[in-house]
């Protein structure tokens, strides 16, 4: 048995950490990424805390013949895809070529657009079908976890859910003036982007941070929390049944806004190309090699995250309400694998899609969603492995 990971950013060191944690699951473990040095650097890390060795392997993740020539050569069960924001269709594409199990933890990106949607890797279904083998969209924490806190919902509480409000609160603190706590290119143009949600059968679209609601989160408190939109909420219209309204919200600082709204009015949350000294630069690909690593945030970053979701609906001809949720303290994740709170949320649950895949416990033909599966082995498995959840009925 053998897995292989593509991708060694900060969600790519907790996945391999929890993969060598469950190494008796995964046998081999592959590394791969552009950069040998990030693989070996997390390698060795994994083996200082784990005793596990993990292989590191140099591979282009834009290079679709190179990836199927990695995946032949090692064979694994699934391959796990954290290389985002932009690998995931030559990643899916490597893999159909090799009829190999596919993972990511979002959806994919368009270079050249801010949109967020699952349109081009829904597109591979019949394709993974005929081959008969198996992709987990979105096996993250938001999309993921809350994809799966609406399905153990909707199998255990509920006969009819009208409403889910999925809220996203970081109360870290880095120390930083401004900095981002997961990939800058994304964490900006999601901000950045128009809100939308969905309500008695179409999309409703924003201005950016035009909607705030002040949300009390179990032991973080109250918080501004701003509208979203978010990817998960297309696929969870699809799949949850009644459904009358979905919405996002995740929680900023006013300091946050007023530095990305300063960044965004002198054009560096840009995504096109621009001329500098004679170059070709794209202002938010610079930005981000301003910013600090996300990754070396983990250190010094203190305080917790809650996320969860906030769900109304029907059982047995009454109306109920409950907020399922996880608490992550960013300073235990750093303990335990040498990362922040926002990557351990992150990497934690592609582990566990894989070991349920590895399994099979989870699996078919096609493309799924992560709400698409039985919700009570990754539940069983997130008291498990790290991010452990509750539930309030209000």
């Amino acid at each position: 048995m053998s897995v292989l990971q593509i991708g060694a950013g900060g969600v790519g060191g907790v996945v391999a950490h929890k993969l060598a944690m469950n190494a008796q699951t995964f046998g081999e473990i592959t590394l791969a990424s552009r950069t040998l040095s990030k693989c070996e650097e997390i390698a060795k890390s994994v083996k200082e805390k784990t005793g596990v060795t993990i292989k590191c392997r140099s591979v282009d993740a834009d290079d679709v013949q190179a990836l199927a020539e990695l995946i032949n050569e090692l064979k694994p069960k699934v391959v796990i895809n954290v290389a985002l924001p932009y690998q995931d269709l030559t990643i899916m594409q490597a893999c159909l070529k090799t009829k190999t199990h596919y993972l990511d933890t979002a959806n994919y990106e368009h270079p050249d657009t801010a949109k967020f949607e699952y349109k081009e890797q829904w597109a591979f279904d019949n394709a993974y079908k005929e081959a008969g083998i198996f992709a987990l969209l979105g096996s993250g924490f938001d999309p993921g976890v809350t994809n799966v806190f609406c399905s153990y919902a909707q199998k255990h509480y509920f006969d009819e859910i009208h409403s889910i409000d999925i809220l996203d609160c970081n109360a870290g603190d880095h120390g930083y003036p401004f900095a981002t706590n997961f990939n800058p290119e994304i964490n900006l143009r999601e901000v950045s982007s128009k809100g939308r949600y969905w309500e008695n059968g179409e999309w409703i679209e924003t201005n950016p941070m035009e909607i705030m609601q002040v949300w009390d989160y179990p032991e973080v408190g109250e918080k501004d929390s701003y509208l979203l939109y978010h990817e998960e909420l297309e696929s969870l219209v699809k799949n949850i049944k009644g459904l009358k309204r979905i919405r996002f919200f995740m929680t900023f600082s006013q300091n946050y806004l007023n530095h990305m709204r300063c960044l965004e009015n002198v054009g560096m949350l840009r995504i096109d190309e621009v001329q500098h000294n004679g170059s070709k630069i794209i202002p938010i690909q610079f930005l981000k090699t301003l910013l600090p690593d996300p990754a070396s945030l983990a250190g010094r970053t203190v305080g917790k995250t809650n996320i969860g979701c906030y769900i109304k609906g029907i059982k047995e001809g009454k109306e109920r309400t409950i907020y399922i949720y996880n608490v992550c303290d960013h300073q235990e994740c750093y303990k335990e694998v040498n990362s922040q709170a926002i990557s351990y949320t992150t990497g934690v649950p592609a582990m566990i899609g894989a070991k349920l895949i590895v399994e099979g416990k989870w699996g078919g033909a096609g493309v799924f969603n992560m709400e698409e599966l039985d919700p009570d082995p990754f539940m069983e498995e997130l008291n498990t492995q790290g991010l452990p959840w509750k539930v309030l009925e209000l």
